[in-house]
Formats: structure tokens, sequence, C-alpha cells
């Protein structure tokens, strides 16, 4: 058995964040190009509806791009077709030159295991037909052009049109494909229509899926257990992902890692290689989606960075503890706080309904004032020009925050 390399928890924190590119971006061509060549890099964006603030596929590209806009991703799927939709780790933006590792999961949609998919194949599947013609014919089409459902009750799946269930049934079976959004609404069309003509449509067998899969993961992740290999895109089995994974390391591509005598790691051979485990010497601020790709696998975030973390808009209000929709502050390798943010965008003003640091952080002298910048960064990011605070904790620091963000506001208002 091959013995695993041991590194400090500090090298596998900054290998995770270089991974990422949230400690060093790498010199990239400006525009929307930089953003499909991040969505390439990273293998997906996930796609979520929430809106208090920008959502979160927006969200998660703009940290390392300050000028960035949701028109470059409109582009990048509608015009340039860089990238589709599909199931990655949940809905996501995917690098369209990924399409084929995603045809085996559209070629089992006949017998779903999920028991949503299930039902929805089984009450609707009949109307599959009639909704391919109809864009056949037609040309790309929304669920608002077909009727609603007369007899739904109200809040119920039911409610859905069926028309919509049968695109969503043709758009998981790669029927139809995402053209482009709508005002966040989904457009479909042909999938032959939309897919460029040099994109490799030939179906892979299992073992390139897998090794595609383990390289995906463990260079979005840069070190990885196996079960985080096997959660980060849902593209295939367990068995095909861990399967490759041992060929992989058999053949040295990918080395066994421990973190401090905790074995369980994986990288690639080139990662270790090519790392640098020196400490950074001007840490970045950046205010993290919810959904972004670093600590979107809670039990990952826990165990690198000591920082337990649970998006608590799906809880009951009774039952949060820091807020609705909360953003992990990432201050250089270290997550040392968090905030609940809501942006009202007719006052324009980002409300602070909660900051709230870790019990252990103390540096603010350092941290304050790049911290404030970018607040109020992410302020104008949301169409805000103002920024109240509801609750910060601690109390200590709450004075001298606003005042410091009062001053940076007037300083971005005149240039």
């Amino acid at each position: 058995m091959t013995k695993a390399i041991d590194i400090s928890r500090e090298h596998a924190v900054r290998l995770s964040l270089d991974s990422q590119m949230l400690l060093d971006t790498p010199e990239l061509p400006e525009g929307r190009e930089a953003v499909a060549l991040t969505i390439e890099r990273l293998g997906y964006i996930q796609i979520d509806t929430i809106s208090v603030v920008h959502r979160a596929h927006n969200h998660t590209l703009w940290p390392s791009f300050p000028d960035y806009d949701s028109e470059m991703l409109h582009i990048l799927q509608a015009k340039d077709r860089r990238i589709f939709e599909f199931w990655g780790h949940a809905a996501s933006y995917l690098p369209m030159r990924d399409y084929r590792y995603y045809l085996p999961r559209m070629h089992k949609f006949s017998d779903p295991k999920d028991k949503w998919a299930k039902q929805r194949l089984e009450k609707c599947g009949h109307l599959m037909d009639g909704v391919l013609d109809r864009i056949r014919n037609e040309g790309a089409l929304g669920s608002k052009d077909f009727m609603s459902n007369p007899d739904a009750e109200p809040g119920q799946w039911g409610d859905w049109k069926p028309a919509k269930i049968a695109l969503e049934l043709l758009f998981w079976r790669g029927d139809l494909i995402v053209t482009e959004r709508r005002n966040f609404h989904r457009i479909y069309d042909l999938t032959e229509r939309v897919l460029p003509e040099n994109i490799d449509t030939s179906m892979p067998f299992d073992d390139k899926l897998g090794r595609f899969l383990v390289r995906r993961a463990l260079s979005s992740y840069g070190i990885a257990t196996g079960k985080e290999i096997v959660n980060h895109l849902h593209a295939a089995g367990r068995d095909t992902i861990l399967n490759a994974l041992q060929e992989l390391v058999d053949e040295g591509v990918v080395i066994k890692v421990s973190i401090e005598n905790e074995d369980g790691f994986y990288a690639l051979s080139d990662t270790i290689q090519n790392s640098i485990p020196s400490s950074c010497n001007t840490p970045k601020v950046f205010l993290l989606s919810p959904f972004d790709n670093l600590i979107i696998q809670r039990d990952r975030t826990s165990r690198l960075f000591g920082f337990d973390y649970i998006l608590e808009c799906y809880m009951p209000k009774e039952k949060r503890k820091h807020g609705y929709y909360v953003l992990p502050v990432l201050w250089g390798d270290r997550l040392i706080g968090r905030l609940d943010p809501k942006a009202d965008r007719k006052n324009r003003i980002m409300i602070i309904r909660n900051l709230r640091f870790e019990p252990d952080f103390n540096d603010y002298d350092e941290f304050l004032m790049p911290f404030t910048r970018k607040l109020v960064d992410f302020a104008a990011f949301n169409g805000c020009e103002k920024i109240e605070f509801n609750l910060v904790t601690p109390r200590t620091i709450g004075a001298s925050l606003k005042q410091l963000v009062r001053k940076a506001e007037r300083e971005k208002r005149d240039g």
C-alpha cells in the first residue's frame, strides 16, 4: 500500500483556496471570457432561486471579478454557447466542453431512482411527445407558453402545469436544453439546435466518466476525501467514481494525502508538486455565497476550516441562530465570521440583519478596513448605496465599523 504524503492543515487549506481561485486570481482575459474560463476551471457554478441578494450563480462569480455583470453569464449561455444548464452538484451552469460526460445521466432518465422523478414521469410522461413537437415546430418556448392546469390545488406539486413538468422531463432526458433565461425563467429549445457543432457527443464508458469526475473534483478542491469526490458532481454512481479513483492512484496520477496524520485524502500529483505552502502576505476578504463551491460540502468546511455552517433559510424562523441567508466571511485562509444581508433594492439600502464574528477572532485592527471596502462594494453590486446594521457581535466593534462604512460610502460616491 502506498504511504500517504503528510501535509499541514494550513497547506491543505491553501491548496483548497488556490484551486478555488480565492488566494491569487490567475491572470485571465477581461470580460466574459474570464467568466467562461473560471467556470471551466471550477467545473460548475450552482444556480439557486433565492434573491434576498444577488442569486448564488452571480454571487459566486462576483468575488473574483469585481466588474462582473450578470449579462456576461447570459451571453455565455445564449449566444457564445460556452456553458449549458444541467444537474451538476445540483442545478448548475456547466462548461459546454464537458457536455458528453452528462449524457449517461440523461440516458438513465427512463428508469429514475428518485421518487420525485418517478411520480412526474408516471403522471406527465404522456405529454412529452406533444410538448416536444410544439418546440420542434414553433421554436424555443418557456413554460408560460403552455396552458396552466385549472384543476390543480394551489401550493401542491400538482399546481405545476403538466406541460411545465413535461418540459422538465424532456430537459432531464436531454431532448431539450435551456437556450437562455428570460427574467430567470428557462426558455427551452431542441438540444440539437443549440449544441455547437464542435461539441463531442459520444457516450463515455464508465472508466472514462469516472476518471473525468475524479479529476474534476480534485482540480476544483485541491484536496478531498473519497466521499467529497463522489459528491462533487452527480454525474455517475459511487462505484464508478471510486473505481476510477483507485486506478488513478495506482497510476500515480492521484496520490494519497494525510493532513497532520489524518488519513483519507487525495490530491492530483501535479497539485502537490506545484503547491506553495507559505502563508499569504496580504489576506483578501470574500463574502461567500452559501452555494459557493468552496463551502457547499458542509462537513468539508468544518473539517478544513473548523467552521460549522448551516444555511438556515430552510429552518423555521424560531430555530435560526444566525439568520435567513447567511454569508460566511473569508479573510485570507480563515473563515472568521458570518453576516445575514438583505438588499432593499427599492430604497437602495443593504440591510445587515446580523453580523457575527467567531469567538476566537480578534484581529479587527487589520481586518476592519478591507472588510468595510468589501461591504460597500457588495452593496453596490446589489444596487444599494447605503448600508444599515441591525446587530453586530461583538458590540464593541459596531460603532467603529459604522464610522468606517460611512466614510467608505462617501469615498465611493465621490469617486
